[in-house]
């Protein structure tokens, strides 16, 4: 059973006034048959225009048509009332106007709302002229009631477009925002795995040289790397393909995450050890932990990168004073055998900067004391 809202009470009631106010209409102009004629097939087109359901409207019927039709035979019935001397009008087909000109001027596309919301108040400050052809002075008054009316209506359905309009830029700009950060997640995964398979190919092929007996486990280490690096591009590419809920389905990483990548990224020519002190906790904000998982992530393909000659990286999580500490360091002295176009163009830095300071931390990167590089972000915790 479907629970009632206040919505739907108050769309209720406003329908139900329409259709009282038409029937009023209705029941005044019934007992002429040549008057009430012309007026019944306004109110009907009317009421059709404003009640037809949204599910059930037909393609063809457009807000320009729904506006301008009734308005046009209502006007029509004004023009053949003035000829004959003889029409009536109540509260039911300036009802209908009002709505129509609600409705032109929120949803009518920019190159006819003003067509469409003309006529529709030309058509409305057109009904006194049947009742008070030959009183100018009531005609004016009706018209300025009108004038009041057709002002207040304009003004709330213009409001109410311009919220529709500001919710519909904020919605392109956030998804907008998505997509450039699931393209930072694009380069920050695939980079790292592709990376690792460049590394542990060149060990492969040196230890093919030498006749080795672990070659097999440095192949598993590239055939590892480049499944994750399919299955994050695969991942990110059905972000990008379906952005609503891109937020929901972002690849994300956590700090139970970064033992993971200390211990992919550790090979016989390398190694990789994680110090992480008990008081950090795992109850520590969810866009914290996955900043320090990207801070360690590019820090460590960084290292691939730029410093291939390094035989010790050192990762080290600490909290202390309500703040986490990620570093990453190596005792590389920037000896790199890969080539240039694996390098990067020094966008990773840049970005892990930005999303660092976001969350109200602190990034350092710089060479140690004697050699080697140390990466160090501080986050509010």
């Amino acid at each position: 059973m479907k629970s009632v809202t206040a919505r739907g009470c108050v769309s209720g009631a406003g329908i139900g006034a329409l259709v009282a106010a038409a029937v009023v209409d209705l029941l005044a102009t019934g007992v002429d048959r040549d008057i009430g004629l012309p007026q019944t097939a306004v109110l009907l087109i009317g009421a059709a225009a404003v009640l037809w359901p949204a599910h059930r409207r037909p393609p063809w019927l457009t807000p320009q048509l729904r506006t301008a039709v009734p308005a046009v035979a209502s006007l029509l019935c004004t023009l053949d009332s003035v000829l004959r001397s003889s029409a009536l009008f109540g509260p039911g087909e300036p009802a209908i106007l009002l709505c129509l000109l609600f409705v032109a001027v929120r949803h009518c596309p920019r190159s006819s709302v003003v067509a469409c919301a003309s006529a529709d108040g030309a058509a409305l400050l057109a009904l006194p002229v049947r009742l008070f052809l030959d009183d100018g002075e009531l005609i004016l008054s009706y018209m300025v009631i009108g004038l009041v009316l057709i002002g207040l209506t304009v003004a709330f359905a213009a409001y109410l477009r311009s919220q529709d309009y500001r919710r519909t830029v904020a919605v392109s700009e956030t998804r907008r925002s998505e997509r450039l950060a699931i393209a930072a997640d694009l380069h920050d995964f695939v980079a790292h795995h592709v990376t690792g398979i460049l590394v542990q190919t060149q060990v492969a092929r040196m230890m093919a040289e030498s006749d080795s007996d672990d070659l097999d486990p440095v192949l598993a280490d590239v055939e590892r790397a480049a499944t994750e690096a399919l299955a994050s591009m695969r991942r990110t590419v059905g972000v990008l393909r379906d952005t609503e809920d891109a937020a929901d389905r972002r690849p994300v990483g956590d700090l139970a995450g970064i033992a993971g990548l200390v211990d992919g990224f550790s090979s016989p020519v390398q190694k990789a050890t994680l110090h992480r002190e008990p008081t950090v906790s795992d109850d520590l904000p969810h866009e914290v932990q996955a900043a320090a998982f990207r801070v360690v992530q590019e820090a460590l393909t960084n290292v691939r990168r730029h410093a291939g000659d390094a035989t010790q990286v050192t990762v080290g999580l600490r909290y202390q004073q309500a703040r986490l500490e990620v570093t990453v360091s190596d005792d590389g002295r920037g000896g790199s055998q890969l080539p240039a176009a694996a390098h990067g163009g020094g966008f990773g830095l840049v970005g892990l900067k930005e999303r660092v300071t976001a969350l109200g931390g602190e990034l350092h990167a710089g060479p140690r004391d004697r050699y080697g590089w140390e990466v160090r972000a501080v986050f509010p915790g």
